[in-house]
C-alpha cells in the first residue's frame, strides 16, 4: 500500500476514476507554441534530471497532504521543446482528454512545479494521478492535473474542466480550515502556498 493511501489521502477523480494505469507504454506529448515538439515515453521522463521537493498538494475540497514529491522540473522539459516567445500559459490534458487545465508559464517554471511521478520515493499510482501528473503547490489542487498525456504551450489561458464550471482560473489558495492528511487534524491555512499552518 502506498504512503498516500496509508495516510488516507482522499481519492478524487471529477471525471470518473480511469482504473489502473500502467507506466509501461505511457506517453506525454509536448507541443503547441514550441520549436521542437516531443513525445516523451515514461522511461524518457524518469531518465531526465530528477527533482525532489518537500511541499504540499492542497485541494479546494478541503485537504492538504505534504511530503517528498519527485519528478522532472518543467523547465527541463521546456528547455528541450523550446517555447516560442508568444507562449504565456501551459495547458495540461489528463488521460481520456476530459480533464484539462491551464497555468501561467511563469508558475510552471517555479522551482517546486513538477511533472511528478513519485511520492516519498514510491511510484505514483493511478488513484493519485500516476503514472505522471502535474504537481503545483502554489495553486489549488485542481490545477495539478492527474495522469497527464499532453502538455500544450499556448498564448492564453484555456478554461478547463473546473474553470468552465465556475472555479476561478487564478486558483489562488485562500485562508480556510483544511484536513491536514499527515496529522489527521483539521488546521487553518493562511493562504498562498501551504508551507505552515496557523493553528
Amino acid at each position: 500500500m502506498s504512503k498516500l493511501k496509508e495516510m488516507g489521502t482522499p481519492i478524487f477523480w471529477a471525471e470518473g476514476h480511469p482504473g489502473p494505469l500502467e507506466a509501461e507504454g505511457w506517453e506525454v506529448e509536448v507541443g503547441g507554441l514550441v520549436d521542437h515538439p516531443i513525445t516523451f515515453t515514461y522511461q524518457e521522463i524518469i531518465e531526465l534530471p530528477k527533482t525532489v521537493v518537500d511541499a504540499r498538494l492542497t485541494s479546494v475540497s478541503g485537504f492538504s497532504v505534504g511530503g517528498a514529491w519527485g519528478g522532472v522540473h518543467l523547465s527541463e522539459v521546456f528547455d528541450l521543446v523550446a517555447p516560442k516567445a508568444e507562449a504565456s500559459h501551459v495547458q495540461f490534458v489528463s488521460y481520456r482528454s476530459v480533464y484539462t487545465t491551464s497555468i501561467p508559464l511563469g508558475v510552471a517554471r517555479q522551482e517546486r512545479t513538477l511533472l511528478a511521478y513519485a511520492f516519498e520515493g514510491e511510484a505514483l499510482e493511478s488513484d493519485y494521478g500516476g503514472p505522471v501528473r502535474l504537481f503545483c503547490p502554489y495553486l489549488w489542487g485542481y490545477k495539478s492535473a492527474k495522469s497527464v498525456i499532453a502538455i500544450n504551450l499556448i498564448d492564453y489561458s484555456i478554461p478547463g474542466y473546473w474553470e468552465t464550471r465556475g472555479y476561478p482560473d487564478s486558483a489562488q489558495i485562500k485562508p480556510r480550515r483544511v484536513l491536514d492528511v499527515n496529522s489527521g487534524e483539521y488546521r487553518r491555512i493562511p493562504g498562498g502556498e501551504v508551507t505552515e499552518f496557523v493553528d
